[in-house]
């Protein structure tokens, strides 16, 4: 159930009591956490003590302006966000106020810089005689379910549908079957990622027989001071589940340039590359959706990163019908 606030009688809102009963009302901790940065900090540039009907539209623009107009774009439409909402929660409750001048506008957020590799790069790198089967595994499944490294490394062998090729995760940003507190993975709703033949040919190798606990374990047992969650320890060899982390560094391991740490891969490469791939193909943007789980085309958009050969390629199709031969 929402939080009730009191809200002050008989007098004004000053600004300051203005942004704390409005965090106040915020049930979730993260949400509280994030909202605290941009209407703690514009509180504070505009006047804790003012009254918050003196303080002009143009006023909030400024502060916004002063204290994240330089930063990303993602950072500026995330602390315009906790201000708008702000300000919108004291009107509704009757409170006169300020809004977010037009001019301070929602920025659209540019394509994402993570590149996407070749099919022979990956080929390559998984097919490397120094690279464990572990890694290999990992990389040829998030590179075919175009999932989310979290995502895989969460699953558990008895999730496995190693006939149908596909298993459940709980996504990012994954809908709760109930509203208790302390929800564990089955409380939420999970979605199919689906592999094919190369992530088939090793998963039965990776797990040796084994049928129960995560997929991806680490090579050693945890340390005693370790508390770790019973679905995460391999209850028949007693290793934990391999982190988000430790999976990171492997990657940037066997790819870092110069043998620099910091140079190699990122993780979300491989679903980079699996949406683009995909898209050169010919796959519909409803298709790449589908793959993806995003429910918004301008995110897939994000992903898409298509080659100079194959912009090179469509584009011979617009040639004199006599060019091509």
């Amino acid at each position: 159930m929402p939080t009730l606030v009191r809200l002050p009688a008989g007098k004004a809102l000053t600004v300051r009591t203005a942004a704390d009963v409005f965090l106040d009302s915020l049930g979730n901790a993260n949400t509280v956490r994030n909202y605290g940065i941009g209407v703690g900090k514009t509180a504070e540039r505009l006047g804790d003590t003012r009254p918050l009907a003196s303080v002009a539209d143009d006023e909030i623009g400024e502060a916004l302006e002063l204290l994240w107009g330089s930063t990303a774009v993602n950072t500026w439409n995330a602390r315009r966000a906790s201000v708008l909402s702000w300000l919108g929660w004291c009107r509704e409750r009757g409170y006169d106020g300020p809004k977010v001048p037009v001019w301070a506008k929602r920025l659209t957020p540019p394509d994402s810089e993570t590149p996407a590799r070749s099919k022979m790069a990956i080929d390559r790198l998984i097919a490397r005689r120094d690279v464990h089967l572990r890694e290999k595994t990992l990389w040829r499944m998030l590179y075919e379910t175009c999932a989310r490294a979290e995502e895989v490394l969460g699953v558990n062998i008895e999730e496995l549908d190693l006939a149908g090729r596909r298993a459940p995760v709980k996504a990012k940003g994954a809908r709760p079957r109930t509203r208790r507190r302390g929800a564990v993975r089955e409380d939420f709703v999970l979605e199919p990622t689906y592999w094919d033949a190369g992530t088939a040919r090793l998963l039965p190798r990776l797990l040796k027989g084994r049928t129960r606990g995560p997929v991806f374990v680490t090579h050693r047992k945890p340390g005693p001071g370790k508390v770790v969650g019973p679905r995460d320890v391999c209850p028949d060899t007693g290793l934990a589940r391999l982190s988000y982390g430790q999976a990171r560094m492997l990657l940037d391991a066997h790819t870092a340039i110069g043998g620099e740490s910091g140079t190699g891969w990122d993780l979300h490469e491989w679903r980079h590359s699996g949406l683009t791939h995909l898209g050169e193909a010919g796959a519909s943007l409803l298709m790449l959706m589908a793959k993806s789980r995003h429910k918004k085309p301008e995110n897939v958009r994000r992903y898409f990163h298509p080659s100079a050969e194959a912009i090179a390629e469509v584009t011979s199709l617009l040639a004199p019908g006599d060019s091509r031969r």
